[in-house]
């Protein structure tokens, strides 16, 4: 009775409201998937850019290295060009370790009253190791008689290791084990905070690559050692693929030490690089785990391995020298993978500018002749067999007479080679292989040296060798480590922020007696703690792209070319599917470019057409007024500015910084025949006068690279000891790009990414993420 209303309608109003929340909840969970979705797009593009670009120089390192050694084996003796490069081949001196002792001796050098940091007394104590700890906390660095003296005792040491630790842990104890550091030492003063300073309780693992790319890392090797010295039987030290002195000249230690010891610098340069050799090439614990900084292969044998002289390994780039002793009893070192030492090497002469050697066919670089010298290498191949059939005839009946004698010698030097090279190319893939999904084992082509290796190489090798799991190094992970092979293989990596601020975390783990791998992750930088995943993401992103656009303007020429393919009647225009298409033939990076555009490409016409031209305009890339400057030279110069900074380095012989003008025209010429380029001696005589302003007849290399940098901001990926490390006002400016960053949008704004991209508010994962550590046990089979 009366006009209520009833239980239907009240019913429907109800369903229909319940529609609509329904409905407003799968468009919410719909939009958040794709944020989601489009935001691991984005970190992923984002980590593939600072992969490949980290992985190319690593390849044109080994390309380089190789290419100087076919040099050194191909040009007589005497020739300038040989001597440029040869100090870097000098591996094994004829000395005794006394005399080396007295090369490094550190009694004459004075530490002046003046001196304000820590002083070191032998035998060390634990608390002048954790007083090291503090003294380079508080930025204070060590005098160059007490690094010298550390060293000597270091290196006296590590003579007296095996080539594999062995480590037992027992219900008391825990060992730690650390993935690379490479010169960061936040990180390791944080892994010190968190777990505690090496002792007789927390032993230690650290597994290689302790320097390079980062500012501080004589400092990281100088803790190491110390503690090493005052703890021999818990702390132990892999040698990781950057204790090697030639990869120190790309990435940043050579310089680092020179810069911080200016008169003593080349004396512990020189002892670091014996130390290098003399560190033990893995850890086994309790039999059962295996702690090396690469990988394995198929050929991988832990025997072999145990018995290797590691010492002859000065660089794991290229086999050791084998020594002869001639008649005066002198010592004389020779390549491995040279001819058999016979009567007839007196006559086998290398090839020079009067007598060229046939080039011989590599992967690694394109057999050309230097180009100053292509006018005068203009030999009759016919003549100059004839000539040297004629010098042969006249020792045949001597050769003939001493052959009876000479083939056992030979048959064993023969022998001696196989075997040094099956070692060397077992340490080469210890140093620098990596995991694959795949089964098999392919040469790592990616990285230049080592090899891939698949899950069943691993499952083969635990088994012959009743172990049953693999912790190594090596490679940058997002979270700081990773599982791969059925958990049988751990990647772990402790430099956290190694390609950016951010850009990853890093990681340690410890084992007990169970041997269940127990992951601690952490973020040595307590900005980022503070970023939401968004601004992490985008903070990284920008990073990347920035890397990204000084690459694509490197290789303006090669991109115009590949346009123009596209723009058959020369318009300047191009679709965005060719666009993206032409990057990619160019750069090879398998990203895709076609979702980048966006952060790529603004300009464009109202059909969608991008001008090219104007593009390279609009990446902004601000560099040196450069017009009076050959722009092919120019585009060499941008796009392998690392290699030629390298080869400056190497020579460089004396360290002082500075090369001749005649130096720097032979670095462009050994430079152009790496990369079968043509570049002319008034190219080069041009881009001298305009870099030696006060013609003094040397040039600078630190200005001249300084120079020609593409950006104010070093890349992370090529840096000395300029690096992404946060400091007062960088603290300042990341403060406000988070708050910038956190601004709210108004619904519906469009992403960076595109549409469909907005800011949901709070990150969503927020309320999860643990402020700086996540701690977890990690199954092991």
């Amino acid at each position: 009775m009366g006009c209520g209303v009833t239980k239907s309608d009240h019913f429907h109003k109800q369903s229909r409201k319940a529609v609509t929340t329904i409905k407003a909840a799968v468009l919410i969970q719909r939009w958040y998937r794709q944020y989601v979705a489009r935001t691991e797009m984005r970190r992923r593009y984002t980590w593939h850019i600072f992969q490949s670009m980290e992985y190319s120089g690593e390849q044109a390192q080994i390309k380089l290295y190789n290419f100087l050694g076919y040099l050194m084996d191909n040009f007589n003796p005497t020739s300038n060009e040989r001597n440029l490069i040869s100090h870097i081949f000098r591996e094994n001196e004829v000395c005794r370790d006394t005399e080396w002792e007295r090369y490094f001796c550190y009694k004459e050098i004075e530490v002046p009253e003046i001196y304000s940091g820590p002083h070191l007394t032998f035998p060390l104590t634990v608390e002048q190791a954790a007083g090291l700890v503090e003294a380079f906390r508080n930025k204070k660095q060590l005098h160059s008689r007490y690094v010298l003296q550390l060293l000597l005792e270091t290196w006296k040491l590590l003579r007296l290791l095996p080539n594999i630790n062995r480590v037992s842990t027992c219900h008391s104890k825990e060992i730690t084990i650390c993935g690379d550091l490479h010169g960061q030492l936040e990180d390791l003063l944080l892994i010190f905070y968190k777990n505690g300073m090496p002792s007789l309780e927390k032993p230690y693992v650290f597994n290689g690559d302790f320097v390079d790319r980062g500012k501080d890392s004589i400092e990281i090797l100088l803790i190491l050692f110390s503690f090493q010295l005052v703890y021999p039987t818990d702390v132990y030290l892999n040698r990781g693929n950057h204790e090697d002195h030639i990869v120190n000249l790309r990435y940043g230690f050579t310089k680092e030490v020179l810069s911080k010891y200016k008169m003593h610098g080349k004396r512990i340069l020189k002892l670091l690089q014996k130390i290098f050799s003399w560190l033990p090439l893995m850890t086994v614990i309790d039999q059962k785990v295996l702690v090396l900084h690469g990988g394995i292969s198929d050929t991988t044998d832990l025997g072999v391995l145990a018995r290797v002289d590691r010492h002859s390994y000065v660089s794991a780039l290229r086999p050791p020298k084998k020594r002869h002793t001639s008649s005066t009893g002198t010592s004389i070192d020779s390549d491995m993978d040279e001819d058999v030492w016979s009567v007839n090497r007196a006559f086998q002469r290398r090839g020079s500018l009067t007598y060229p050697k046939p080039l011989g066919t590599r992967n690694s670089f394109q057999n050309r002749s230097l180009q100053d010298f292509s006018e005068r290498i203009k030999v009759n191949m016919e003549d100059e067999l004839e000539s040297r059939r004629r010098r042969q005839s006249v020792f045949n009946s001597a050769a003939n007479k001493s052959e009876q004698d000479l083939t056992p010698a030979a048959s064993c030097d023969s022998v001696s080679s196989d075997r040094t090279k099956d070692e060397w190319r077992q340490i080469l893939d210890l140093l620098w292989s990596d995991p694959m999904t795949q089964d098999g084992c392919t040469p790592n082509e990616v990285r230049g040296g080592g090899c891939y290796w698949g899950p069943d190489v691993t499952e083969d090798f635990l088994s012959r060798h009743n172990m049953q799991l693999i912790i190594r190094s090596h490679e940058c992970k997002q979270e700081g480590y990773e599982f791969c092979h059925n958990r049988k293989v751990l990647t772990l990596f402790s430099a956290s922020n190694y390609y950016d601020v951010g850009s990853n975390r890093g990681a340690y783990v410890k084992l007990g007696p169970d041997l269940v791998p127990y992951v601690i992750q952490y973020q040595a930088s307590s900005i980022t703690r503070e970023l939401t995943v968004r601004q992490s993401v985008g903070r990284t992103e920008r990073s990347a792209l920035r890397v990204l656009r000084e690459q694509l303007f490197a290789h303006k020429s090669d991109l115009i070319c590949a346009f123009k393919q596209f723009d058959s009647e020369n318009t300047g225009l191009v679709s965005l599917n060719d666009w993206a298409a032409a990057v990619e033939s160019v750069m090879r990076l398998d990203l895709p470019f076609r979702m980048m555009r966006s952060q790529l490409v603004s300009c464009k016409t109202g059909d969608g057409l991008i001008d090219y031209n104007d593009w390279f305009n609009e990446l902004a890339i601000k560099g040196p007024n450069t017009d009076h400057i050959d722009q092919s030279l120019l585009e060499t110069l941008y796009r392998h500015r690392s290699t030629l900074e390298t080869i400056f380095r190497i020579v460089d012989t004396d360290n002082s910084g500075f090369i001749t003008i005649e130096d720097f025209r032979q670095t462009w010429k050994l430079l152009s025949v790496y990369l079968n380029m043509e570049i002319t001696d008034e190219a080069i005589s041009d881009l001298a006068v305009n870099i030696d302003r006060n013609n003094d007849g040397s040039i600078d290399i630190d200005e001249f690279m300084e120079a020609f940098r593409l950006t104010d901001k070093k890349s992370r990926l090529e840096r000395g000891r300029s690096m992404f490390m946060v400091t007062a006002s960088d603290h300042s400016r990341l403060q406000l790009e988070a708050e910038a960053e956190a601004r709210p949008r108004p619904v519906g704004a469009e992403e960076e990414g595109g549409p469909g991209a907005a800011s949901p508010g709070p990150d969503p994962s927020a309320a999860a993420r643990e402020a700086g550590e996540r701690g977890h046990a990690a199954n092991a089979p």
